[in-house]
C-alpha cells in the first residue's frame, strides 16, 4: 500500500471513530431534547421512538410555570456568575504570586494549595457544614458562593500560573523601565496575554457553580435559596414518572451553560491547547 493510500486510510478510520464518539456524546442529549417535546403518554409507550410524532412545548411551559422555578433559576445564575468573577479575581492575584515573586517557602505553600486537588469534594462537607454554621453561612446564596470559590481556587491557580509563566519576562521587564507597577503590569500585560487562560477558568468554574448538587442539598433548606439542580431533584421527586417535565427542565439549565461556552469558545479551544492545561 502506498503512502498515499495509507494517508487516506489513516485519515477516514479518524473521521469514523471521531463520528462514533460524536453520536455517543449526542445521542442522551437528543433522547433528552426529543423526550421534553413528547406527551406523558408518548413518553411511556413501549416501544420508545426516539422523535416524537407530534412535538410541543407543553413541558417546557409548565415547567416555566411552576412555582418558583425563576426563582430557582435567578439563584442559580447570581451563586454561579459571583462565584465565576471572584474565582477569577483571586485566582488570578494568587497566580500572579506564584510565577513572579519570589518568597520564602513559595514552591511548598504552593504545593500546599495543590492538595486541595487530591481531596475528594464528598469528604469535605462536614466541615464545610461546621465552618458554614459557626460563620452563619448556612441557607444563604453567600454561602455556596464562599464554598465554590474555594473549591476552585488550586486548580484554577495550577491552570493559570502555567500560562503566566509562559510569557516572557521582557514584556514586564521593558514595564518597569518605564515606571509601571506591578498592579499595573498585571492589569496592562498579563491578563490580556492570558485571555485564553483566563477563559478556561471561566467556563470549568462556571460549570461547576451551576451544575453543583452536594454541597447546595446540604446547606440550603429554605425554598427560597434553592438553585436549579436541587429544584430539578425535587422537581422529579414531585412529578415521579414525568420525564417529559424533568427533561424540559434540564434542557433549560443547559442553556446558560451552552450560551457561557459560545461566548468564552474561541479562547477556550487556544486555552487547552497551550501549556497552561499542562503545567
Amino acid at each position: 500500500m502506498s503512502s498515499r493510500l495509507r494517508h487516506r486510510a489513516d485519515k477516514t478510520a479518524t473521521h469514523l471513530i471521531l463520528a462514533v464518539g460524536a453520536l455517543v456524546v449526542i445521542l442522551p442529549f437528543l433522547f433528552m431534547a426529543s423526550t421534553s417535546l413528547k406527551s406523558r403518554t408518548q413518553v411511556l409507550e413501549y416501544p420508545p421512538r426516539l422523535l416524537p410524532t407530534a412535538p410541543n412545548l407543553d413541558n417546557y411551559v409548565e415547567v416555566i410555570r411552576a412555582e418558583q422555578f425563576g426563582v430557582y433559576f435567578v439563584n442559580s445564575l447570581i451563586v454561579a456568575v459571583a462565584a465565576t468573577g471572584l474565582t477569577l479575581l483571586v485566582s488570578t492575584l494568587l497566580a500572579y504570586g506564584f510565577a513572579r515573586f519570589e518568597f520564602r517557602w513559595k514552591e511548598p505553600v504552593f504545593y500546599g494549595l495543590l492538595l486541595g486537588m487530591m481531596i475528594p469534594p464528598v469528604m469535605l462537607i462536614i466541615p464545610q457544614f461546621l465552618v458554614a454554621r459557626n460563620l452563619g453561612l448556612l441557607n444563604s446564596l453567600l454561602g455556596l458562593i464562599v464554598v465554590y470559590v474555594t473549591m476552585n481556587l488550586a486548580l484554577q491557580t495550577f491552570l493559570l500560573r502555567g500560562f503566566f509563566e509562559d510569557i516572557p519576562r521582557e514584556l514586564e521587564e521593558a514595564a518597569v523601565i518605564d515606571g509601571a507597577a506591578p498592579g499595573t503590569i498585571l492589569w496592562r500585560i498579563i491578563i490580556p496575554l492570558s485571555r485564553p487562560g483566563l477563559a478556561v477558568v471561566a467556563i470549568f468554574t462556571f460549570l461547576y457553580a451551576w451544575d453543583e448538587f452536594p454541597w447546595a442539598h446540604v446547606a440550603i433548606q429554605e425554598t427560597s435559596k434553592r438553585t436549579l439542580p436541587i429544584a430539578i431533584a425535587l422537581f422529579h421527586g414531585q412529578y415521579s414518572t414525568q420525564w417529559g417535565l424533568v427533561f424540559a427542565a434540564s434542557i433549560i439549565a443547559l442553556l446558560p451553560v451552552v450560551v457561557v461556552f459560545v461566548f468564552f469558545q474561541r479562547y477556550f479551544i487556544r486555552g487547552v491547547s497551550t501549556s497552561g492545561i499542562k503545567g
